[in-house]
């Protein structure tokens, strides 16, 4: 039997994790036939799936797995990014299989049983056992041989397992000793140049769904410059033909899917096969779907990259390298002058600090938010001191408790504020430490790629207090990418005219860099400037800001509302006032 074949007469859906439970038919996403095929073909090693979200590409896994179970028993290993995704993806997505599929019910016992061969990490079962463990975990990826290896959102998957290098060389080398041995990457794509799927698809026959148009019968990848709309009208989506313009609707792309096969676009090495699928092929998304997402992500770069990698799953080109300090002094504006009261911009509806402490001064920016993320610096402040004496803590404490008058009539205080805790690191646990109802939050930069900006708070520190790790990294990707934005609106910058050409040469005092750990790329940040202290204030008010997780154009619209009643009643007064000083004419016929 192939992998095809057993998951139609096996395989039931789980209502907890597909939308469509019961069993699971091939012929619902066709495209999925060759690959879950690949898997189980002998002849093959390596099957590498570059794809876009919801084409079934958990399901497939899930089907080689039980496939392995329960027909051709053998040790497989998965590897998930990080142990607690592991646990997570065996808890919610194995489990259910094992639990809803007749077939496989019996095959492993149940996690509470007393069966010492199983657990949420390891099941046992006859003639193999399966392994689900984290990229970055070492001792999980060294252990016993493995014949099936499937590793996920390989992207996603850190540079190194510890010190012992690279996950996926670490994954092959279990599967040496096997003459059969099958190994599986999958994940949705990341930046050019440094994408580990994109890296191993390009080495092998790269194959393509190709679909029949179902006017003039030509057969063709499905591509996102060929989706037509009409007026910014998502419902209005089509699909047009590259060959004769017809434009497909919704059932007859689907129609044309249904149809479709895989075609090899380069000669490859025959033992490793390659697949490529975006969004485009999924009979679970629509077109005007896709079109909705694609018009609120376009808005800004960096939502804009998510769509390309996950939904088209393709790698994103950065447009450069490094940003132009010039041009960004250039576009300064005059929202804070002649301002009283500390009056901010109309627009702004959130604010936050960034705090970065140095030997000799502590540095700080605060920023307000408007709709969609689009910013203001409002201050950029220097309290020069010794961080280790009282004084300079106090004169910090005044300057985050200030209140910024909206031009609504609103008072808004410092919403929150992140303080790098790198440098006098007790100094800024005690004043971080009774100030945080006020959301004054210690924090700790950690570098790579793909962190989150803000990450789970531990106390695992002398204070005891919450210590949130910032994805430094990813916080400059998202401030870089938004310092490109020319035009005002979602996720522009905006910077008063006061500000020096100092200010914007530490904004920009970095750039990005491709490096090669063990034969791998990677990209960095490196400093090009001996001073970044404003942008460490930038990256921690963003990480203020991401902290808060707060619905910033629900507040936004709401101090618009604030602002018209308050100008409505302005110019109301002014009318009543004019009113009571009109003059009383006297006319002629009434003397």
């Amino acid at each position: 039997m192939t992998i095809s074949e057993w998951s139609d007469q096996y395989r039931i859906l789980s209502p907890e994790a597909s939308s469509e439970a019961g069993r699971f038919e091939t012929s619902r996403a066709i495209y999925q036939k060759e690959i879950m095929d690949a898997i189980s073909d002998p002849s093959i090693e390596e099957v590498i799936i570059m794809s876009g979200s919801q084409i079934g590409k958990t399901e497939m896994l899930l089907n080689a797995i039980g496939y392995y179970i329960a027909y051709d028993p053998a040790p497989i290993l998965l590897i998930q990014p990080t142990l607690e995704m592991a646990r997570g993806w065996s808890q919610n997505r194995l489990a259910t299989m094992l639990r809803d599929s007749p077939i496989l019910q019996n095959k492993v016992a149940d996690v509470k049983s007393r069966d010492s061969g199983n657990t949420v990490l390891n099941k046992s079962f006859d003639g193999g056992h399966i392994a689900t463990c984290g990229a970055n975990s070492p001792a999980s990826l060294s252990s016993r041989p493995i014949k099936i290896v499937l590793c996920d959102e390989v992207d996603r998957y850190p540079p190194s397992a510890g010190t012992e290098g690279d996950p996926v060389l670490l994954a092959r080398r279990r599967s040496a000793t096997f003459w059969d041995r099958k190994i599986v990457l999958t994940s949705t794509p990341t930046i050019a140049g440094a994408s580990r799927i994109e890296s191993a698809f390009e080495n092998t026959d790269k194959r393509k769904f190709l679909v029949p148009c179902p006017k003039c019968n030509h057969a063709q990848e499905l591509k996102w410059s060929q989706i037509v709309w009409e007026n910014k009208d998502p419902d209005t989506a089509r699909y047009m033909c590259k060959k004769c313009d017809y434009k497909w609707t919704e059932s007859e792309r689907i129609k044309s899917i249904s149809k479709g096969k895989w075609v090899a676009t380069s000669e490859g090495n025959g033992s490793n096969i390659g697949f490529h699928l975006s969004g485009l092929y999924s009979v679970w998304m629509t077109m005007e779907e896709a079109v909705r997402e694609f018009l609120v992500a376009k808005k800004m770069p960096n939502t804009l990259r998510v769509f390309v990698n996950t939904y088209l799953g393709e790698s994103w080109e950065d447009e450069g390298e490094q940003i132009d300090e010039q041009n960004i002094f250039n576009r300064k504006e005059d929202y804070l002058s002649g301002k009283v009261q500390q009056e901010i911009p109309n627009s702004v509806a959130v604010i936050t600090a960034g705090v970065d402490i140095q030997d000799d001064r502590i540095e700080l920016e605060i920023v307000g938010w408007g709709r969609d993320e689009e910013s203001w610096s409002l201050r950029y402040d220097r309290i020069y001191g010794d961080p280790s004496a009282p004084h300079i803590w106090k004169q910090l404490d005044l300057k985050l408790l200030q209140k910024f008058k909206h031009p609504s009539g609103v008072e808004l205080r410092i919403a929150s504020t992140c303080i790098d805790s790198g440098y006098h690191t007790k100094s800024v646990y005690e004043f971080c430490k009774p100030r945080f109802a006020r959301r004054v939050f210690a924090i700790k930069g950690v570098a790579g790629h793909g962190k989150a900006i803000i990450g789970r708070p531990t106390r695992n520190n002398i204070a005891k207090i919450p210590l949130f790790p910032v994805g430094v990294d990813s916080a400059k990707e998202l401030l870089y990418s938004r310092l490109r934005i020319k035009e005002e609106g979602a996720g522009y910058c905006h910077f008063p005219k006061h500000y020096e050409q100092e200010y914007f040469m530490q904004l920009t005092a970095e750039k990005i860099v491709t490096k090669y750990f063990k034969g791998f790329p990677r990209r960095e940040f490196v400093k090009i400037r001996p001073r970044n202290e404003a942008l460490d204030c930038r990256v921690y008010s963003i990480a203020s800001l991401s902290v808060l997780n707060t619905d910033i154009n629900k507040l936004a619209e709401r101090l618009e509302i604030r602002s018209e009643k308050k100008d409505n009643n302005i110019n109301n007064k002014q009318k009543s006032n004019m009113k009571k000083n009109k003059p009383n004419f006297v006319h002629s016929w009434n003397v």
